[in-house]
This record gives structure tokens, sequence and C-alpha cells, in this order.
């Protein structure tokens, strides 16, 4: 085998262990909903984006015919799908959570609509989409900065996952070595942030040290 293709299929190898990786870290609030059948502490939001990302990626990486793609997305929705399920069986308000799944899973419908029926090229319809599934990405990746924001505030970093922040750093590193290695800018782009804030993260974590989080805790009862 020549030394590119070893090369590309390590890197594909990394792509999916590593994000999978990532995916799998709801796995633990998943215990929690099934041991306690309580969804007290856990944030459901974050589950149906992950989900529709994955959905999106997953219809990009059908009209690419990228494995990888189709691959590690194809497990993640069924994962963030499964999740979903839970909280819905132990969530006491499903009206709210019935109506956020409704307009989000709306809104992927009619974009599906729009790529698969209203754009006729096939290359116009790639671009497109790999556009949405871009800042779709962007958004998520960018969207726990207000927590990173009352991590200082608070100098307590027990709403951060250690084991998070590294899944997210590797897998946003490999699929920007992938995205380059294809020389396509709709998966190397939107990783970008994803290796930014996983950075804010580590820092925040050598700021505020679990010694430090505890004694802030301590100071505040």
């Amino acid at each position: 085998m020549e030394t590119g293709g070893v090369a590309d299929t390590l890197l594909s190898g990394a792509c999916v262990v590593f994000t999978l990786g990532m995916f799998s870290t709801g796995l633990s609030d998943l215990r929690h909903m099934w041991m306690t059948r309580r969804v007290d502490s856990v944030q459901f939001l974050p589950f149906l984006t992950t989900d529709v990302n994955n959905l999106s990626w997953l219809s990009y990486g059908t009209l690419k015919r990228d494995g990888t793609l189709i691959v590690v997305n194809a497990v993640g929705a069924v994962l963030q799908t499964s999740y979903i399920l839970v909280y819905l069986h132990y969530c006491p308000r499903k009206r709210a959570v019935l109506l956020q799944t409704a307009a989000l899973l709306g809104v992927l419908l009619l974009g599906f609509g729009y790529f698969w029926l209203l754009v006729p090229s096939i290359e116009a319809r790639l671009q497109q989409l790999g556009l949405f599934c871009s800042v779709f990405t962007i958004s998520m990746y960018l969207s726990p900065l207000t927590d990173l924001a009352k991590v200082i505030q608070t100098k307590s970093i027990q709403r951060l996952s250690f084991s998070l922040t590294i899944a997210t750093l590797l897998t946003s590193a490999s699929w920007i070595f992938y995205g380059f290695r294809l020389r396509d800018p709709y998966i190397m782009v939107p990783n970008l942030p994803g290796i930014l804030t996983s950075f804010i993260r580590l820092w925040l974590f050598w700021k505020y040290p679990q010694e430090q989080d505890r004694n802030y805790q301590l100071l505040q009862t």
C-alpha cells in the first residue's frame, strides 16, 4: 500500500475514533437519566442540535460519497437520537421538549426539501449544503462561550468537562487535517473554532484548578 494511502486510512480512522469518542461522552448523561430516572441536571438542547448537525453532515457525506463522513454521522445520529428518546421518557415537561424538537426538525426538513428538490445541480447542492453544515457547526462550537464567561466570573470549573474538552480538541484537529487532505474548506474551516474553544477551556482548567474551585465553593457557603 502506498504511503499516501496509509496516511489517508490512519487519518480517516482517527476522525472516526475521536469523533465517536466525543459523541460517547453523552453516555454518562444517559446512565445518569437511566439510574436516577430524572433529567434535572441534563441539558436537552445539545442532544438535539448535535443530532441535527449529524443528519446534515450525513447528507453532505452521502452527496460527496465520503465513507468517513457517512459512518461517523450515521453512528452519531443514532447515539444522539437514543439520548433524546431517553430524555423524553423521563422528562416531566414533554410538551416543551417536543415543541423544540418539532421546530428544529421542521427547519431541517425544509432545508432538505430545498437542497434536494430546488437545487438541480449536484455541484451547487454540495456547495450550499456544505456551507449550511459549516455555519451550523461553527455556531455549535461557539455557543458554549457564554458558559466560559461564567466560569471566569465565578472562578469555578464545575460546569466544564475535561474529558469532553480533550475529545473536542482531538476531534477538531483530526477533521481539520482531513479537510485539508481533501481540500474541502467546508470540513476544515468549521473545526477551527473547536480548537480555539478547547484551548480556552484547557487554560481555564489551568487557571482555576480543582482545589481553588473547592475553596471558592466553600467561601460561597
